[in-house]
């Protein structure tokens, strides 16, 4: 679930940006139709960055806030890649999974 994640958090982030792109070319060049398309598919897209960032909360270790700034960051131009990078570290969340290693020596 957490590849899905990131994955979803960078799709997220180009979708946001297509958007802007979209919306920069309707109200500055008159283009018509890109808004109405690409909103919708990019709301889909939010929600599933949205349900899995809940998902993978307790696995990658997130208290609340790093909770609410991971949604936050959702709503920021490149946001999703930014939490991407810096939340789902994979060799951290390796590090917190594995468990204390025992020493077997005798003593």
């Amino acid at each position: 679930m957490i590849l899905w994640f990131r994955r979803v958090a960078v799709l997220e982030a180009v979708s946001y940006l297509v958007l802007l792109a979209a919306s920069v070319a309707k109200h500055g060049f008159g283009v018509q139709g890109l808004v109405e398309t690409i909103g919708p598919i990019h709301g889909v897209i939010f929600l599933v960055y949205l349900a899995l960032a809940l998902g993978v909360r307790s696995r990658l270790g997130w208290d609340s806030a790093t909770t609410v700034t991971v949604v936050i960051a959702a709503v920021i131009p490149l946001g999703g890649i930014v939490v991407e990078r810096r939340y789902t570290d994979e060799p951290a969340v390796r590090e917190r999974e594995r468990p204390t290693e025992r020493s077997a020596e005798p003593a």
